[in-house]
C-alpha cells in the first residue's frame, strides 16, 4: 500500500489527513493555535505556530495510521489563503507575524488606491478588488513598517510567501521558494490572464519582485522535504488554496458547477471553465485550478465570518461550549422573534466589500437570549451565502447553465443550517459522503501526480452523495426574511 500525507493548514487549526490508496481517511490530527488581535480589525498570527502544528500534526497522523514514512508516495498542501509572512532567506526569521487574511488595517491605503483610480487596472490583471483582504497590501504594510525591510528585499535577502510557500521553504530547509497558480492569485500581484506576476502592480505598491516565489501548477514538483523530519525525504507534489482545493475535491471539473466551504469564513466558486468571466456584481475572478500549464477559472464569493461566528459564540459571548450546541438552541429558539445578526467583525465580503463596518444585532426584545442569537447566527450564513448565489446567477445567466450546489466544511455537520441554507435560497444543496473535501482536493492532487489516483473522470466518480437538502419554506417566508437580511446590512453598513 501506499499512501498520500495531506496537509491542511488553516486559519484556526492545522490538520494532517492520511489517505490511502483508494482515497479513503485512515488517519487524521488536529490542533488548534492562538488568534492574536493587536488592534480592532487587526489578526495575526505567530508563524511559529503555523510550522509547529503542522509538524506534529503531521507525525500524530503518521504515527496513528501505523505507517512508515516510506509509506507516502508522496504530500499535499492545501492553506488558508492570502495571510502574509516575510522571512530571512538566509535565517529562515520571520520578519513580523503572519498578517491573516481577515486583516483590515490596510483598508485605508485599499480606500487610496480606489480613489486614484487604479481598482480598475488591479481588477483587469487579477480579477480582484483593490481590498485588504489579499496579501499585496499586507505585504506593502510589512515593508513600510519594520525598519529596513524594503531595502533588505531589494537586496533579496528577505522572501515573501503565502502559508503553502512558507510551509514548503521549512519543509525543504530552504531549497525551495515556490507557490501554485491558486495561492498566487490571491495575492493582487499576479496576472492570472498572462500567467506571471505583475510588474506594473508590484511597482505601484513598492514591492522588490525579487521576493516573489516560483508559480507552478497545482499538481508539480514542489520539492522534497529534508530527511530529518520524517526520517524520509518526501516529494511535495501537490498544492492549492483551501478554497481551489475544496472545488477539486468537490470535483467540481465542469463549468456550472459550484461548491460552498462552510469554514472560519464561507466560500462559494464557480467553475467557469477556460474563460475568466468579469464580474459585474462584485464578486472575484480566479483561478479554480492549473493543470499541465492551463487555468481553468473561476468566479468566487467571499464571506469573511461563517463558522468564525460559532466560534464568537463560544469565545466572545461565552453562551455555548463548544460548536454542536448551537444546533439545540437553534431548534428551541422562539419562533416568534426575527433576531438578525450580521457577522460583520471585520468588515463585509462579497458582494458589499465594506472593510469599515462592523458587526449588528438588530430585532432584539426582553425575550430574546442565547437560543435566538444562535439562531440567528446561523441563519446569518444562509443569509450571506444568497448574497452570493444572488450575484453568481447573474453573472453565469448569460450562459443559460443553472449552476448546481456542493456543499462542505465543518458547518455542513449540522442540519440545521444545511436545511435553512436551502430554505433561504430555494434551491438543493448536495453533501457528500466525504465531507474533508479541502485535504481530498490536495491529497488528488498530490496523488495523481505520483501516479497513485485516477484522472480527472476517475476522480469525480468517486464522488458520492450522503444527502440532499431540499426548500422547504414557503416562497413568500422566504423572500420577506431575506428582505429583513437586506435591511439589517444597509443600516449596518450606514451606521
Amino acid at each position: 500500500m501506499r499512501y498520500i500525507l495531506a496537509i491542511d493548514q488553516g486559519t484556526t487549526s492545522s490538520r494532517a489527513i492520511v489517505f490511502d490508496a483508494a482515497m479513503q481517511i485512515i488517519a487524521t490530527a488536529q490542533e488548534e493555535f492562538p488568534q492574536h488581535f493587536p488592534a480592532s480589525g487587526w489578526v495575526e498570527h505567530e508563524p511559529a505556530d503555523l510550522w509547529d502544528s503542522t509538524l506534529r500534526t503531521c507525525h500524530a497522523a503518521i504515527a496513528k495510521a501505523g505507517i512508515a514514512a516510506s509509506a507516502i508516495a508522496a504530500i499535499g498542501i492545501t492553506n488558508q489563503r492570502e495571510t502574509t509572512l516575510v522571512w530571512d532567506r538566509v535565517t529562515g526569521a520571520p520578519l513580523h507575524r503572519a498578517i491573516v487574511w481577515q486583516d483590515r488595517r490596510t483598508a485605508d491605503y485599499c480606500r487610496d488606491l480606489r480613489e486614484a483610480g487604479h481598482d480598475a487596472m488591479i481588477t483587469a490583471r487579477t480579477g480582484l478588488l483593490a481590498d485588504p483582504y489579499f496579501s499585496g497590501t499586507k505585504l506593502r504594510w510589512i515593508l513600510d513598517h519594520v525598519e529596513g525591510a524594503r531595502d533588505r528585499a531589494k537586496r533579496g535577502e528577505l522572501a515573501f510567501g503565502t502559508v503553502d510557500s512558507y510551509l514548503i521553504w521549512k519543509l525543504t530547509g530552504g531549497a525551495a521558494h515556490v507557490t501554485d497558480a491558486t495561492n498566487a492569485a490571491r495575492t493582487m500581484l499576479y496576472d492570472i490572464h498572462k500567467g506571471r506576476w505583475s510588474k506594473t502592480i508590484c511597482d505601484l505598491f513598492d514591492i522588490p519582485m525579487a521576493m516573489l516565489p516560483e508559480v507552478k501548477d497545482c499538481a508539480a514538483d514542489f520539492g522534497t522535504t529534508q530527511a530529518d523530519i520524517f526520517g524520509q525525504e518526501i516529494p511535495i507534489l501537490g498544492v492549492a488554496g483551501d478554497q481551489q482545493a475544496a472545488t477539486v475535491g468537490q470535483a467540481c471539473f465542469a463549468p456550472g458547477m459550484m461548491k460552498s466551504t462552510y469554514g472560519t469564513g464561507c466560500f462559494a466558486l464557480l467553475n467557469t471553465g477556460d474563460t475568466a468571466v468579469t464580474s459585474k456584481n462584485r464578486l472575484l475572478t480566479t483561478i479554480a485550478y492549473q493543470l499541465d500549464g492551463k487555468p481553468t477559472y473561476a468566479l468566487e464569493g467571499s464571506i469573511f465570518i461563517a463558522g468564525a461566528v460559532v466560534q464568537w459564540l463560544r469565545d466572545g459571548l461565552g453562551i455555548i461550549g463548544n460548536a454542536a450546541e448551537t444546533q439545540g438552541l437553534a431548534e428551541a429558539a422562539d419562533p416568534a422573534q426575527n433576531v438578525v445578526l450580521v457577522p460583520a467583525f471585520v468588515g463585509l465580503g462579497a458582494p458589499y466589500w465594506n472593510a469599515e463596518c462592523r458587526g449588528a444585532v438588530f430585532g432584539l426584545t426582553r425575550g430574546s437570549g442565547p437560543k435566538e442569537m444562535a439562531r440567528a447566527a446561523l441563519e446569518s450564513v444562509g443569509f450571506q451565502t444568497r448574497d452570493l448565489l444572488e450575484a453568481m446567477h447573474a453573472d453565469w445567466a448569460a450562459t443559460g447553465a443553472e449552476p448546481t450546489l456542493r456543499v462542505d466544511g465543518g458547518m455542513t455537520a449540522s442540519d440545521w443550517t444545511m436545511q435553512f441554507l436551502a430554505d433561504i435560497i430555494g434551491a438543493k444543496v448536495d453533501r457528500p459522503v466525504m465531507r474533508e473535501t479541502t485535504a481530498l482536493g490536495a491529497a488528488w492532487l498530490a496523488g495523481h501526480r505520483a501516479g497513485l489516483y485516477p484522472d480527472q473522470a476517475g476522480f469525480a466518480a468517486n464522488w458520492a452523495l450522503e444527502r440532499t437538502f431540499e426548500a422547504k419554506m414557503d416562497a413568500d417566508e422566504r423572500e420577506e426574511r431575506y428582505t429583513a437580511w437586506k435591511r439589517a446590512v444597509a443600516a449596518t453598513m450606514a451606521f
